[in-house]
């Protein structure tokens, strides 16, 4: 069966419950798609939400709004296409990141109080019983987000966090041979969620199927990753290029 669509036949089409989509799917032979749809259904209002809308009233509020889902996420597993990940971020550098962010948008600037909500947040990366597996294109250590003194720090920054034994960083060089092509870029939370970040909207996954795609390239582009030495030599080779 190639595809299941469920619309609620009731006042006001409201968003069917589990045992409608249960019987719908058991009626229409297609038990094996209960689960996506359910998660679908679920998350059918936050799946998709414009950036513009997100932060109309400024970041500050959205970083704190998703510390409860940071705290209580044992694995993250992030790739980077195009900023160092917010949990890494140093202060000059999110600065940077987020003021552009807001200058592009054109929405409310609480750009200083969203860096102090973004860096509180990063306590994850120090505190309690979190594993971070991180992927950097390459690219990403040359972008100039900042000025060349605050993309020193963050590249010193990263070089120092390399060696916690709870983060796994690792950098996908110019030259791979590529198994998956550069993606936009996402953050897993542990098996239930990613959210994918692209330039009009944040993309929230629940369905499992969509989340095990995620997180089999995510394995993939973890295969052509370098760790260890070789990623720090890449790290040490961007920051030579500030001096």
């Amino acid at each position: 069966m190639a595809q299941v669509e469920v619309v609620a036949d009731r006042p006001g089409n409201d968003v069917p419950s589990d045992t409608d989509i249960r019987a719908w799917c058991l009626a229409c032979g297609a038990e094996d798609h209960v689960a996506d749809l359910i998660a679908a259904s679920r998350s059918a209002e936050s799946t998709y939400v414009e950036w513009r809308q997100i932060h109309s009233d400024g970041m500050r509020h959205v970083h704190q709004h998703t510390v409860p889902l940071y705290q209580r996420t044992r694995n993250f597993r992030v790739y980077a296409s195009n900023f160092v990940p917010g949990m890494l971020q140093t202060a000059a550098y999110a600065t940077g990141v987020l003021r552009s962010i807001t200058d592009f948008q054109k929405t409310t600037d609480d750009v200083a109080e969203a860096v102090q909500a973004r860096l509180e947040r990063s306590s994850v990366v120090r505190e309690g019983n979190h594993r971070l597996a991180l992927l950097l294109e390459e690219a990403v250590l040359y972008y100039r987000v900042c000025d060349d003194t605050g993309m020193l720090g963050q590249l010193q920054y990263l070089r120092s966090v390399m060696s916690r034994p709870n983060i796994s960083l690792g950098v996908i060089p110019f030259g791979a041979r590529r198994t998956v092509w550069p993606l936009e870029t996402f953050y897993a939370f542990d098996n239930a969620r990613v959210a994918v970040e692209t330039l009009t909207a944040e993309i929230n996954v629940t369905v499992p199927s969509e989340v095990h795609t995620y997180l089999r390239a995510f394995s993939q582009l973890s295969g052509i990753a370098v760790r260890g030495v070789a990623a720090e030599a890449r790290i040490t080779r961007a920051m030579n290029s500030l001096r």
